[in-house]
């Protein structure tokens, strides 16, 4: 689809005079208001009147009445002419005579002309001065030379000359530059600094030289078979713009340059990077002038004027939007000048057509540019998720933009079921929405939590967990809870159920999965569904489940009751009492549950210590019974620590029961709970042999009292290892171990008594580590005693400083 900048619609079809006249040739138009000027080949100037008329079918057409004519020269052409309404005045230039007329009647001001030998004239489009009612214009004398002169109605004012090294063929001037066509080059003067910059050189055998004034700082030259670009800085920042036809005239209308030829009008845009082809190209046999004036652009042939109106921005962009181009689309739209829009009228269509844009580029896989316009011009996020079938939540009321904004009816039928491209689009969506929520600034919350949980589900499971659990999704439950339910993700299911405050829900959904009656490898598998229930705050349901947990797995089950927040041990349905009642009919689960109260919360209540040692106790019997010997020693492990680390059971009633049971070790660490020492050392030594665990026993039993003590204990131990009652064999085989135990712990031991009791008979060199150890101690214990001494004279002689200077001062009454 081609994309036309502008209409040309005849104004004067076939110019018309009275009598001999009626062959005459236009040279140059200009227009002023509703007033068309025309110079003539035979040296007649023609007014018209030009009446607008806009049809019912919105066809735009034109109506002229001739009301004035004024010959200037019979036999000479009008070379040019300038309409200044300013100063009511037309400037006409003709048989190298310059004139100033009368708007009005077309009287010569003057009644001759105002300067002779001129080439060519121009006015300043840039020219600012206090007088309003006036212009600067800058006119080419035969003699190499530039003259500026400002004229207002009544006057004309000669303001400097400017010399050049050639002769001067075409000018255009802006503010205080002109850029001048000489022979073979093209120059540009500073009026401000009086220098002249050399910019291209062109064959003038070739070409007609044109120049047209872009803005202030900026001139376009027909050079050779391209337009180059300079600023007043002699620099060329644009892409020279290659000609379809040789060019003899051109005109400027923001953003296009059009240039006229014998056969058509080129359209070109300046914002097009390439300008390798016209945008627009408009037949026109015979073309002699083009003209931009107040009143328009104006185009006329030997015979006819026409009237070039730009085609509206807005439908210029729909057209090359409906032809997918789109970065000119954008550009155009974006360097747009709309005098009859406000500020915020054109930013709302501007983000409009942004938006047309992106759907574009989305439906070309262009998802960087689609997002990049999506963000600027703040399109309705739900206008995107509508583009996923079934992503909008079943509760919104959205409706697509009326006109549309796109041709899409959703991502499967756009890329035709094409799987890689349906999953990018995804993709594209849940990054977009994911980085809008994050932001902050997203407005329809539902719609977007909605379909981010829907593109998890989709694409990454994993993080659909993670989406959920964070709690802060504003989703429609139940849309979610179908979609999900379709689509086989029961664990997201659940958890999205207790997000809903709906516990019941999520639990029976979880139970379901663990007994197989759905299947999701995402499930974290009982563990998980034991700490849920352990959050619960909701007992009722807790123990619903409860029987359910502990069939399957005793050790893993009784986590609903020792992984909860000890707050909940108040309530009567959680209290310990009444759980352990309840595990009773789940042999390991009370004992877990015993340990979690005895071991880590150190529960200081008789009754749950006693309870679990009286369990480890049959445990025990039971596990000797049927040959378990690994279950065996870890129970009785375990029951050792207990009896070690504990002081709050009952040991007479445990005494008879170890007794009973026929262990020894255990017995001894209840006698030393009695502080029957004695005892528990015949067992482990008389009865068990066991002398490394009588010398641990005596260290683990002195811990944290006084050095007393432990010399009682280990002096008692070493009592059991003399004892003159025991058999000779026996003492025989003691002799060993306690003169071991002797020199490993000499610092332990009162030597004083120790030697009263040794056997006469032991060696002294075998006893010699105990010896000077014992000495060691001696010498450590009486320096120590010395320092302690010196350290207390020290503090005493301080304090009586101290109270010396106190005593010294004065007292004022």
């Amino acid at each position: 689809m081609s994309v036309r900048a502008f209409e040309c619609i005849p104004v004067i079809e076939t110019l018309q005079l009275q009598g001999e006249k009626a062959h005459t040739k236009i040279e140059c138009v200009d227009c002023s208001g509703n007033v068309l000027y025309i110079g003539t080949s035979d040296g007649f100037i023609i007014t018209h009147a030009v009446e607008e008329r806009i049809h019912s079918s919105g066809r735009l057409s034109y109506s002229t009445k001739q009301i004035a004519h004024k010959c200037i020269d019979v036999r000479k052409p009008i070379k040019c002419m300038k309409a200044a309404l300013a100063i009511t005045r037309l400037l006409v230039l003709c048989n190298s005579n310059f004139y100033i007329l009368n708007m009005s009647d077309l009287e010569v001001s003057g009644d001759r002309p105002k300067l002779k030998d001129v080439v060519t004239f121009c006015a300043n489009e840039s020219f600012h001065m206090n007088d309003t009612f006036s212009i600067q214009i800058c006119v080419v004398r035969a003699r190499r030379s530039l003259q500026i002169y400002t004229v207002s109605d009544d006057k004309m004012s000669h303001i400097r000359d400017v010399s050049l090294d050639e002769p001067i063929q075409e000018i255009a001037m802006n503010g205080f530059h002109i850029c001048a066509a000489l022979r073979t080059q093209y120059v540009i003067h500073n009026l401000q600094d009086d220098q002249t910059q050399m910019l291209f050189t062109y064959d003038n055998e070739r070409i007609v030289p044109v120049i047209c004034s872009i803005s202030k700082d900026e001139f376009l030259m027909n050079v050779e078979d391209v337009g180059m670009f300079a600023t007043t800085m002699g620099i060329s920042t644009r892409t020279p713009i290659q000609w379809s036809y040789p060019v003899i005239s051109l005109a400027y209308f923001h953003p296009y340059v059009l240039g006229l030829s014998d056969e058509v009008i080129m359209v070109y845009s300046i914002l097009d990077q390439q300008q390798k082809h016209t945008k627009q190209a408009l037949p026109f046999a015979g073309g002699r002038c083009l003209v931009k004036c107040d009143s328009g652009l104006f185009v006329a042939s030997g015979s006819s004027v026409y009237t070039l109106i730009p085609v509206p921005w807005q439908k210029q962009v729909e057209v090359l939007l409906a032809d997918e181009r789109v970065d000119e689309a954008l550009n155009l739209a974006k360097n747009a000048r709309p005098v009859d829009l406000g500020k915020e009228q054109f930013h709302r269509i501007y983000r409009k057509i942004q938006q047309q844009a992106a759907f574009i580029y989305f439906a070309k896989c262009d998802f960087d540019k689609a997002r990049e316009l999506f963000e600027c011009s703040k399109v309705d996020v739900r206008e995107i998720i509508s583009l996923y079938p079934a992503f909008l939540p079943l509760s919104s009321s959205f409706n697509r933009a009326v006109p549309p904004l796109h041709g899409i009816a959703d991502v499967v039928q756009l890329y035709h079921g094409d799987k890689t491209k349906v999953k990018n689009a995804q993709n594209f969506l849940l990054h977009l929405l994911r980085d809008m929520r994050e932001s902050g600034n997203s407005k329809h919350r539902e719609e977007i939590d909605t379909a981010l949980l829907k593109l998890y589900s989709e694409l990454n499971p994993l993080e659909l967990e993670a989406f959920i659990v964070a709690g802060e999704i504003q989703c429609d439950v139940a849309d979610c809870s179908s979609w999900l339910t379709r689509k086989e993700c029961y664990h997201a299911l659940a958890l999205l159920h207790r997000h809903a405050k709906d516990t019941e829900k999520a639990l029976e959904v979880w139970s379901k999965i663990i007994t197989g009656d759905y299947k999701d490898d995402n499930f974290h598998g009982l563990p998980f569904f034991v700490e849920c229930l352990a959050n619960l705050k909701e007992h009722d349901l807790v123990w619903r489940y409860a029987d359910f947990v502990l069939g399957i797995d005793e050790v893993v089950g009784v986590g609903i009751f020792t992984l909860r927040d000890n707050d909940d041990s108040s309530t009567d349905t959680m209290k310990p009492d009444t759980i352990i009642d309840y595990l009773h009919k789940y042999p390991k689960g009370v004992i877990l549950y015993l340990e979690h109260l005895v071991l880590k919360e150190n529960i200081p209540m008789e009754k749950y210590h006693t309870h679990l040692a009286m369990l480890y106790l049959e445990n025990i019997a039971k596990y000797k019974k049927i040959g378990e010997e690994e279950n065996f020693n870890a129970t009785r492990s375990k029951l050792r620590e207990l009896l070690q680390q504990s002081n709050l059971y009952r040991i007479q009633l445990l005494l008879g029961k170890m007794q009973e049971a026929n262990l020894p070790e255990e017995t001894a660490i209840l006698y030393g709970k009695l502080e029957q020492h004695r005892k528990a050392l015949d067992i482990l030594i008389g009865q068990l042999k066991d002398f490394s665990a009588a010398e641990k026993y005596c260290v683990t039993n002195s811990e944290g009292k006084d050095i007393r003590y432990r010399n009682n204990l280990f002096f008692t131990l070493l009592t059991t290892y003399l004892n003159p009652k025991l058999d000779p064999e026996v003492r025989e085989e003691y002799m060993r171990p306690a003169m071991d135990l002797l020199n490993a712990r000499a610092v332990d031991f009162d030597a004083v008594k120790v030697m009263e009791i040794l056997p006469s008979n032991w060696s002294i060199a075998g006893l010699e580590p105990f010896l000077r150890g014992a000495l060691r101690a001696s010498m450590h214990r009486y320096r120590m005693s010395k320092l302690e001494a010196a350290l207390a004279r020290g503090e005493n002689l301080q304090q009586q400083i101290a109270l010396y200077e106190t005593q010294k001062k004065k007292i004022v009454m």
